[in-house]
């Protein structure tokens, strides 16, 4: 993957049922672009299929169904094998499918996993110690299926070991354009970008766009910081092992936090807590000792007050009003 080549690109594509299909069109038609001069949409540069065991059509999660180009064949037809994955309670890929990942594995052909494609290839056993790229909606769920596997949310995309990965969306026109610029120079990549109305190719260590209490803060630092904070909710971190993570020192931290947010560290992580105590009360029907714990209050009686302060309420008299408005 290291130098440029004269020869054609060549991409097949392994559609999971109900498959993420931004993820799959736009990862398709940054090739498109770069495949030929103009918008002609001749595949010369670039080719691709859409592999099938039995070229039945499959079926996005948005209900729209691609019809597959050919049969699955040998791994080595492709340089690059493309996973695009999507609901993960869909139901699994073929035993075929399987198979073909798994022979496209053993011959070093280069392996992509889009959206939830990663898992299909972690649970192949095709990702054990290469670091994986996912979206931080799907952070939780990849850590808990496979703890061994060393995952990240924060960047838009993973290049290792013959293993590209990708939290999925619009991030994936990044890492087509990556893998073309490596395979057919920078100036297709480039011409693709500028008509999908791109910016500049972005590295794979672009911080990953992340959920809306992350938006505030500029640093990338800091929101990598608060990324680490939010999804610990239920087992706060400490100071110090984010101020590690981030490669900063907990003076620095704490300063460039307030900085930014005009808080702490910790009066931040409290407001996540809270904020996603008062959620639960809102919208579910946990037992308040439970929403407690779920929100990294080990006592009670301290979460209650905690609460009271910060929304001039107890957690039973919020529970009281909901139950109240549904009568």
């Amino acid at each position: 993957m290291g130098t440029v080549s004269q020869r054609t690109l060549r991409v097949g594509f392994v559609l999971c049922p109900d498959f993420t299909l931004v993820a799959f069109s736009a990862f398709l038609d940054t090739l498109r672009l770069a495949a030929d001069e103009g918008d002609r949409s001749r595949p010369i540069f670039c080719k691709w299929d859409v592999l099938s065991p039995d070229m039945s059509p499959i079926r996005s999660s948005a209900g729209v169904e691609v019809k597959p180009t050919v049969l699955l064949s040998k791994p080595s037809d492709f340089d690059y094998i493309v996973v695009v994955g999507g609901l993960l309670d869909a139901p699994r890929c073929s035993k075929a499918t399987l198979d073909f990942l798994q022979r496209a594995g053993a011959h070093n052909i280069p392996l992509v996993g889009l959206c939830t494609g990663s898992f299909v290839l972690a649970r192949l056993g095709l990702m054990n110690g290469i670091r994986t790229c996912v979206s931080w909606f799907h952070h939780e769920a990849f850590a808990s299926e496979f703890p061994a596997v060393p995952v990240t949310s924060e960047v838009l995309y993973v290049v290792e070991k013959e293993r590209l990965t990708c939290a999925g969306g619009t991030s994936v026109v990044h890492l087509a354009a990556h893998i073309i610029e490596a395979f057919n120079g920078p100036a297709h990549a480039s011409k693709a970008l500028r008509i999908l109305i791109e910016d500049a190719l972005q590295p794979g260590g672009a911080v990953q766009p992340t959920p809306p209490q992350s938006e505030r803060a500029r640093d990338a630092r800091i929101r990598r910081a608060m990324l680490l904070i939010e999804r610990n909710v239920q087992n706060p971190i400490s100071c110090e092992f984010i101020a590690r993570q981030v490669h900063l020192s907990v003076r620095q931290l704490e300063r460039l936090f307030k900085l930014e947010l005009g808080m702490s560290p910790s009066a931040y992580a409290e407001q996540l807590r809270l904020s996603k105590a008062h959620e639960l009360l809102q919208t579910g029907n946990e037992p308040l000792y439970q929403i407690a714990l779920l929100c990294g209050y080990k006592n009670h009686s301290h979460f209650a007050n905690r609460f009271r302060l910060a929304f001039g309420a107890s957690p039973s008299q919020v529970r009281s009003k909901k139950q109240a408005a549904k009568d």
